[in-house]
């Protein structure tokens, strides 16, 4: 990824309050993963699908879509300055995804079943519980 430069910095200051505080950034990251893989629930079944599921139905679109939002997630994980291992792990669960979820009727069952912002939210919060203590929450 190339390093950003001043404008870009001044562009997403505006666009991101607080965009350099670890507990704003564990909020952002928690929310989006709860918009792309939890924010319905299917009824009957009770299984909760996020954007991720839904858009992705829409082909090669809809894919693109959802990859480019789970890319947000890396790109934030990779401003935290996590190590570059833990960066080209959310990569894999993020390639994994966006493949095999372009597969027609295949992929739509596979994203109800991996959820690549899931796992990547956990490599965060693992990584920010370790470095920045201070934005440790409690999960209810």
């Amino acid at each position: 990824m190339a390093p950003s430069t001043p404008d870009t910095d001044a562009i997403f200051d505006a666009l991101i309050p607080n965009r350099n505080d670890p507990a704003a950034l564990r909020k952002r990251v928690e929310t989006l993963e709860f918009l792309l893989e939890r924010s319905f629930t299917i009824p009957g079944i009770n299984r909760p699908v996020g954007l991720d599921a839904i858009v992705g139905l829409v082909p090669v679109v809809g894919d693109v879509v959802t990859a480019a939002m789970g890319a947000y997630l890396i790109w934030e994980a990779r401003n935290l300055g996590m190590p570059k291992w833990k960066l080209w792990r959310m990569m894999g669960n993020l390639g994994l995804d966006t493949a095999l979820g372009a597969i027609p009727l295949v992929g739509d069952a596979f994203d109800l079943v991996f959820r690549s912002n899931s796992r990547n939210l956990k490599i965060i919060k693992r990584h920010l519980d370790k470095h920045h203590p201070g934005t440790i929450t409690i999960d209810q």
